[in-house]
């Protein structure tokens, strides 16, 4: 278990790391990492969002990378372009600490399937 934890940290700051190379800025936390995917799969490029739609572009991006593991589904769009989901697989109940590590564990996937960064990360 704490190797593996070893191997998650280590990881999450390669992904932070080359985030920094492409954004200019190092993410401050995995909220910071969600926001960017919650962008990137909108695909509506770089704009102002209001309070309310950063939740939301979190929101998408925690459902595009559990999706992953099948616990999302993609509905659709709506009619501003937003993407929805649906939850298709019950989440694991899990404390804030391990709710942390698989949302981080899922995210290095997303950016190695999705956007082809290597990580190497093997979870």
């Amino acid at each position: 278990m704490i190797k593996r934890d070893l191997e998650l940290d280590r990881a999450w700051a390669a992904l932070l790391a080359e985030l920094e190379k492409v954004v200019g800025k190092r993410p401050k936390d995995l909220n910071a990492v969600l926001f960017l995917i919650g962008v990137q799969e909108l695909g509506k490029g770089k704009k102002v969002f209001d309070k309310e739609e950063k939740q939301d572009l979190m929101h998408i991006a925690i459902c595009k990378v559990l999706s992953l593991s099948g616990f999302y589904e993609l509905e659709g769009l709506d009619e501003q372009g937003w993407p929805h989901w649906k939850l298709v697989k019950k989440l694991p109940h899990f404390d804030l600490l391990e709710q942390e590590k698989l949302l981080k564990m899922h995210v290095i996937e997303y950016f190695e399937k999705e956007v082809g960064l290597e990580m190497n990360y093997k979870g």
